[in-house]
């Protein structure tokens, strides 16, 4: 199907940030790996293929041309992957999502956003240098910040506990509910619904 989609179609990418290797699997820093991971098995695609740096999958949604790119890079280079493809199939900025970890908002806290700075996230930023704008929509899966004297880049690239292990099927199928809300309903949409969980 992924080369057979209709092109009057619009398209939407969606990102999920990481670093490849089977060492960083479970990293706090690979939410977003998780979630596109998650989200392929739900439209029931996989990553067969590479281009620009990336594993990519493609497929069709709701009259929607979708793209699933997961930047092979390493984190800190992601905007490669992502600039390169973006402009390579002619996709507006404002059809990409990037989905990412997020130290500053507890572990099980999504959050969407139409833009914004990068908060000190390096895949966030590269993104932003590369494509030169903040208005990129994206999904911040909450990670909790480091306790002690951890520093966040080492407490980031440390697995999740076996208590986030229990509770991360949950949070992976809430943030697909929200993606695939923003799909079907708008942004504006999906942060009312999603944004209120958890809040005190």
């Amino acid at each position: 199907m992924s080369d057979d989609l209709h092109n009057s179609s619009p398209t939407h990418m969606l990102v999920g940030l990481g670093n490849p290797g089977r060492q960083y699997k479970v990293n706090r820093h690979n939410m977003g790996f998780l979630v596109l991971d998650q989200l392929a098995r739900h439209l029931d695609i996989s990553f067969s293929r590479v281009e620009s740096k990336a594993l990519i999958c493609k497929t069709e949604y709701n009259h929607k041309r979708l793209f699933l790119i997961k930047p092979q890079t390493y984190m800190n280079l992601s905007g490669q992957a992502v600039s390169t493809l973006i402009n390579f199939y002619h996709i507006p900025i404002d059809n990409l999502m990037v989905v990412y970890d997020d130290i500053d908002l507890p572990y099980g806290v999504i959050r969407l956003r139409s833009g914004g700075s990068s908060a000190g996230h390096k895949g966030m930023q590269s993104i932003i240098d590369r494509l030169g704008t903040r208005e990129i929509t994206r999904l911040r899966l909450g990670v909790d910040r480091p306790t002690g004297r951890k520093t966040a880049a080492n407490y980031v690239l440390k697995n999740l506990s076996k208590v986030e292990m229990e509770t991360l099927p949950e949070l992976l199928d809430r943030s697909i509910k929200a993606i695939l809300t923003v799909l079907d309903k708008g942004l504006e949409t999906a942060m009312n619904q999603f944004n209120s969980i958890n809040e005190n």
